[in-house]
Parts: C-alpha cells; structure tokens; sequence
C-alpha cells in the first residue's frame, strides 16, 4: 500500500496537469477563432467567347471583369482576325489583327492592335464589351485611387492590387509585390510597338491593357502595369500598338 503522503503527492501533481491541458486546449481554441478571420474571397464565374475559350471572370464593385486575358481570333460575328507574324506589315496595316507576344505559346493571351478594338464586327464576346477609360476609372476608384482623370502614373499601390499575387507572372523587384486583392489577376504580357518590333522587357514584366475610348484620331487610351511600379499608367497610343485585352459585362 503507498504511503498517504505519496499518494497526495500524485493527486497534486495530476491536478496541475489537468490544469495545465485546460489552459492549453483554451489557448489554441482562441488561436483558431482567431486564423478563421481571412479576407472575403471576390465573387468569380465564368464566360466562352465564340471560338469556344472559357474565360474565369471576377465581380469587382459592381463591376464584372474577365480575370484573364482575351485570347480570340475571330470577331464576334465569326469573322476572321488576322494574324500577323511580319514586323513591317504589322507596322503599315490599318486593318483588325492579332500576335503573340515573340511567338511565344505561354504568353498570357494575344495582342491586339487598336483597329481590332475599334472594329464594328465586335471583338468582345456577346454580353462584353471592351472597356472604356471611364470603366477603368470606376474599377479604379473602386480600390481608392483619387486621381484617376490624371495622365502617366497615378495611385498609390493600385497596380499591385490588380497584379496576380507573388511572382508567377511578374519578376519581383524590392519591395514591389503583386497581390491581387482585386482579383483582376493582371499578368506581364508585354507589348508590340508600332514599329512591329517587341516591347521590353517584355514578358514577366510589363503589361499594357486597351480601352475602346479614342483620345484623338487613331489613338485609345490604355492602361500600363510596370513590374517596378506599384502604381498605375494611364496614357493613350497609336492603333498600331499591341495591347492585351480585358473585357467587362454590359
């Protein structure tokens, strides 16, 4: 039989652990409660253009955004865009066309020139349009930029929310870090310069995105994405560029 003394002993000692687990169970409930409280997630869905590519698109505000980048080569009617391969031909057209940027097959959708965004045939696909400048505005003042009428760049860290998050789709530079707390899921799909030669950096660093809204003859207001900037570019460019495309809902 123990000695009393003893068991009073294992019945101090058990109490204290029981005390212990207690405190430690509490402390980790509270840590869960406290993890489960994550942003809410933007409303996605879906869309097809009419060469049969599924699109992901995201509500942001009141406004629904595709969140990739249009990547069609026949206008909604079903006619054909051309694709022009040939720098000096892709500099001299005045006609609807599309590239992909170097030829490359992982680039982020095709470029347009402005003549396919501006064509009557309609590039966007049924119940889309290509966006005005006054749709990027609102998408804009939606994630707090103040100066959206301004030219060049403009915000504050505007161009990081509208980025894919992490390094994916742009090269990282110091402190300049993709979010995508839109969830637009902007990606680094370069340019093609009037010229017909390829905009640099390029790839998985800038991405230029078309609005459908003339600023003069010949030239549409677009948007720029830099990865060594945070904020936004807005300025307005010769047809002959090649932009990317996003659309949004009517």
């Amino acid at each position: 039989m123990k000695n009393p003394h003893i068991l009073q002993a294992d019945r101090f000692t058990a109490a204290v652990i029981l005390v212990l687990m207690f405190l430690v169970v509490l402390a980790t409930s509270s840590c869960g409660e406290e993890e489960t409280a994550v942003p809410a997630r933007p409303e996605t869905s879906t869309m097809v253009d009419v060469d049969g590519n599924v699109y992901i698109t995201v509500k942001i505000g009141d406004q629904w955004w595709m969140a990739e980048n249009l990547k069609v080569t026949h206008f909604r009617n079903g006619d054909p865009i051309s694709n022009i391969t040939d720098a000096q031909q892709w500099a001299s057209t005045q006609s609807s066309a599309y590239c992909v940027f170097e030829g490359n097959n992982s680039a982020p959708g095709l470029l347009y020139n402005g003549h396919a965004v501006a064509a009557t045939q309609q590039l966007a696909p049924q119940g889309w349009r290509i966006p005005t400048d006054d749709d990027w505005k609102k998408l804009e003042r939606h994630l707090d930029m103040s100066d959206v009428d301004a030219s060049s760049w403009r915000g504050t860290t505007q161009g990081d929310q509208l980025k894919e998050l992490g390094t994916v789709s742009w090269t990282r530079f110091d402190d300049v870090w993709g979010t995508n707390e839109s969830g637009f899921t902007a990606k680094a799909g370069g340019c093609r310069m009037p010229t017909g030669t390829w905009g640099a950096p390029g790839l998985f660093a800038t991405g230029f995105w078309w609005t459908s809204t003339e600023k003069q003859t010949g030239k549409l207001w677009y948007r720029h994405l830099d990865y060594k900037r945070s904020d936004v570019f807005r300025q307005y460019g010769s047809s002959n560029y090649g932009f990317s495309i996003r659309c949004v809902k009517e």
